[in-house]
């Protein structure tokens, strides 16, 4: 079988057993990422291996470049990398991809033993943020409350409830009291007009 066969047999394979897994993804017919350990865990890791033409022939590209591993030294990286091309150099000539995606998982431990979560760029512009140096307190102005008189709050607390809250249907309009005021009015007009 050429390459070209083997790399289609293969896809093919790993299209039907990580179906519906989270934690696989195909960037391209060539090339795939497996997320090892749960979103959120601090020793997940993400490891990218891409296909080159005469795979399985010759060995796969296997990287932890992605944006999910920035919290893991390059030290840790280097360990797992090496570790997983030993076990490339084992399976050279078959199709691995499989092979090294359950590898990693299956010494996820042992592979992350080292490994102690770097800062993330938030945090540290957070921490960077906190030690810049900030404005003198007296140069802000502070914004004065409104503060009511006895009278005020007395009449405030008259219109509420003992929660605080007023009373339901407090801005309804009576209609019957609209009316009325429409109807005298309407009288007054009149009575201004016969004058």
């Amino acid at each position: 079988m050429s390459a070209n066969e083997d790399q289609e047999m293969e896809l093919e394979a790993l299209r039907s057993i990580y179906e519906g897994d989270e934690s696989f993804r195909e960037l391209s017919p060539v090339s795939f990422q497996y997320r090892i350990g749960e979103n959120g865990d601090p020793k997940a890791f993400l490891i990218e291996i891409s296909w080159t033409e005469t795979y399985p022939q010759t060995p796969p590209i296997i990287s932890m470049n992605a944006f999910f591993n920035n919290t893991i030294s390059s030290a840790v990286k280097q360990s797992i990398l090496a570790k997983l091309q030993e076990a490339v150099e084992v399976n050279l000539g078959t199709a691995m991809t499989y092979t090294l995606f359950e590898y990693a998982k299956d010494h996820r431990e042992q592979f992350m033993e080292n490994h102690r979560p770097a800062a993330s760029a938030t945090s540290m512009s957070n921490i960077i943020s906190a030690e810049t140096p900030t404005m003198a307190p007296s140069s802000k102005k502070k914004d004065k409350k409104e503060q009511l008189s006895k009278a005020q709050k007395r009449k405030l607390a008259d219109k509420t409830d003992h929660k605080g809250e007023r009373p339901r249907g407090w801005n309804w309009v009576d209609v019957v009291k609209v009316r009325t005021i429409s109807v005298l009015a309407s009288g007054l007009r009149r009575t201004v007009t016969v004058k």
